[in-house]
């Protein structure tokens, strides 16, 4: 996952509501989502890793998601995936507190990465650069190649344009992913808009690439985003519905998979 924006609102019918792309190379094996045959897993899968990018256990209703960070110089070639690092929390026992402090015992092994996680009672991120995690606050918030929040042109657009949208859509108040909503989110996620040259980050990559990689849907002859996806987290049920794409950021075969999971929190 390389751009997630979500609304938390602990007290209301729907607790989590959110939305990401997923950006990779197109030669990486990958299926989509799908209930795996351990019966409880529901995400998409990396076939080269073996893990995922973000998940749902069914049905405790735990949900992990992960961003990488853009380091070009700190990457190793022989660090684990960061995949296996979302499907041993939606697999855990423990508490989103508790799995970060023992992730931080570890999380060196791999390249840097942030993650979202869900434990059906409270919403924990952890930022591995910092070895930190900590409760977000309600309200509307995003992560993409850098840490939570941090005011990349792309985060900024998505986290404001899906606080309009589910302000709009009464989401607060009527939870529930319906047509005229989901259309609205798809529009946020296929955002080919690239930001200015004076508002790009610095990362260590190309000015060209790195402008390419400031849209929120990006798309080269190798590399782009490969799911969007929208997930909503009801007290009793979990909605997700993903997108998956293929190289020219066309559709794949199949199509938007649509998933209701039933689930005790």
């Amino acid at each position: 996952m390389c751009l997630l924006a979500f609304q938390w609102q602990p007290d209301a019918p729907a607790p989590l509501t959110l939305a990401a792309n997923r950006d990779e190379f197109y030669a990486r094996p990958t299926t989509a989502l799908h209930v795996w045959a351990d019966g409880h897993t529901v995400a998409g899968q990396d076939l080269q890793g073996g893990g995922t990018w973000m998940g749902v256990h069914q049905p405790s209703g735990r949900l992990a998601a992960l961003t990488n960070v853009r380091d070009p110089s700190a990457m190793r070639a022989d660090a684990p995936s960061r995949g296996g690092i979302v499907t041993a929390f939606l697999r855990s026992h423990l508490g989103g507190d508790d799995f970060a402090q023992q992730l931080a015992e570890t999380s060196d092994a791999f390249n840097a990465f942030n993650l979202l996680l869900f434990d059906g009672q409270q919403l924990v991120a952890y930022e591995s650069r910092h070895k930190r995690h900590f409760h977000p606050a309600p309200g509307v918030w995003a992560v993409s190649n850098a840490d939570f929040n941090t005011p990349w042109p792309k985060l900024v657009r998505l986290r404001s344009s899906l606080e309009s949208t589910l302000h709009t859509h009464h989401v607060a108040e009527s939870p529930g992913i319906g047509p005229a909503l989901e259309a609205d989110l798809w529009s946020l996620l296929a955002d080919t808009r690239v930001a200015a040259d004076a508002e790009l980050p610095v990362t260590g990559v190309s000015l060209e690439l790195e402008r390419t990689l400031s849209a929120t849907f990006i798309c080269t002859p190798h590399y782009g985003t490969r799911a969007s996806t929208l997930v909503q987290h009801a007290r009793d049920r979990v909605q997700i519905i993903e997108r998956s794409f293929g190289p020219g950021g066309v559709l794949e075969p199949t199509g938007t998979v649509r998933l209701t999971l039933a689930c005790g929190t």
